[in-house]
């Protein structure tokens, strides 16, 4: 079934570190080899052996109109006509930042950059020029990139891999990081209050996505923006998932709470490499060239991943979170169905068009919650093998497109049924 697959992946081992170029896609925590993926269009993607399966990866949420779009293709085209990087500014940079204002409320001001990462290590940077403090609050299972001073117990690979933090991170990078529970409105206050003078920032995923889809206490939330209006440090929320794919607004209209920087990627690219640091003119103005903060890209902004970032924004009109959440809602339904006929211990987790589905357990609210399945690689590849692909960690989000349909829930829906079955005696 995975042929050409294996035979690129034993080249890959002898070229690519660990045969990957990014730490989840080698599939460690399922065992076997990784998938190679050949093209993908709509729901559908396509391995190099021609398997199909409906994608329930969605290039880790960059997706959400489905994989290419015409119109999101018509735009890049056009743009690359006239050239893929000036290294200047560009008309599409403008279009771009001005449809971010007009959706997120704390987008007063923007600033393009090339990757999640450089977003959130940009925002740290900001914070502590604006405040003149050097401390953060971060949230266990929470992930921000691999910046130093957030690797210290994340999500996403770190906790596929069961890592509380990376080799090549000194203590002094990470002395100034302050952990807490997610969800703990009680020991955000008691940090808090314990380090006041010296807190720059709170940073914190308003719906976390790297440990699995886990929804916050709307108390939590507003606790965060109390705490950060009551000691003057800057409350960032991390949507770089959630951005343009929990609601139109992101997590900050659905929840009502306005942060004071946000950082956005995935879905604001379109499919390319691009995200963003946007909040309020006060803050976003100690950025250069008008400020001391420095900052700066080659590809910030590039005229094709703006252009297709500007074309997906186009498309996801208001009424198409409706068209999300109604597939989403009979997904989440049929899994839990499932869960229930089958005798297995678990249920789903969603806000819109993510969700996880989590195992010997009736609730998690925070990383702790979380219980491993054993058998979690038997059900991943018994999904994989009956033509649906899910990450290749408990750990990561699931995600769904408006080029989702009944046909793919119902495939799904079988998928998970025969792989639950592995799952029954657990």
């Amino acid at each position: 079934m995975f042929t050409k697959s294996e035979s690129l992946y034993n080249r890959a081992e002898k070229i690519l570190v660990g045969g990957v170029n990014s730490p989840v896609r080698a599939f460690r925590s399922v065992g076997g080899k990784p998938i190679f993926i050949k093209k993908a269009k709509g729901s559908k993607i396509y391995d190099v052996d021609e398997n199909e399966y409906v994608d329930y990866v969605s290039s880790w949420g960059a997706i959400i109109l489905g994989h290419a779009d015409e119109d999101v293709l018509q735009a890049v085209v056009e743009a690359s006509q006239n050239g893929t990087s000036f290294g200047f500014t560009n008309p599409y940079e403008v279009d771009l930042a001005e449809a971010i204002n007009k959706r997120i409320k704390s987008a007063e001001m923007v600033r393009f950059v090339n990757s999640g990462t450089e977003a959130a290590m940009t925002s740290l940077r900001l914070a502590r020029g604006y405040t003149h403090r050097k401390k953060i609050i971060k949230f266990i299972g929470n992930y921000h990139g691999h910046y130093d001073p957030f690797l210290v117990k994340a999500g996403s690979g770190l906790a596929t891999y069961s890592l509380s933090a990376s080799e090549g991170t000194t203590d002094g990078c990470i002395a100034d990081t302050l952990l807490v529970e997610y969800n703990d409105t009680n020991s955000v206050i008691d940090v808090s209050e314990k380090n006041k003078n010296d807190l720059a920032a709170i940073i914190v995923e308003p719906v976390a996505g790297n440990m699995g889809v886990v929804k916050p206490d709307l108390t939590f939330l507003r606790t965060l923006r109390e705490v950060c209006d009551r000691l003057g440090c800057v409350l960032i929320f991390d949507e770089v998932i959630t951005g343009f794919r929990v609601s139109y607004g992101g997590a900050q209209e659905l929840y009502g709470i306005i942060p004071d920087l946000t950082l956005l990627g995935k879905i604001v690219g379109g499919g390319f490499s691009l995200a963003a640091v946007a909040g309020k003119k006060e803050i976003m103005k100690k950025l250069s060239p008008v400020g001391p903060v420095y900052q700066a890209g080659t590809l910030a902004g590039n005229p094709v991943a703006t252009a297709a970032g500007l074309a997906t924004l186009k498309k996801l009109t208001r009424d198409k979170y409706e068209i999300l959440e109604n597939y989403g809602q009979k997904l989440e339904d049929g899994i839990n169905d499932l869960l229930k006929q089958l005798g297995v211990n678990g249920f789903v987790n969603r806000i819109g068009s993510m969700f996880s589905v989590f195992f010997n357990t009736n609730i998690v609210k925070k990383y702790g919650d979380i219980k491993s399945s054993n058998k979690f690689p038997e059900f991943f590849w018994n999904v994989v093998q009956n033509g649906v692909l899910i990450p290749p960690s408990q750990y990561e989000s699931m995600f769904f497109t408006l080029s989702h349909n009944d046909e793919d829930l119902k495939r799904t829906l079988e998928a998970f049924r025969v792989a639950m079955n592995v799952l029954k005696h657990e």
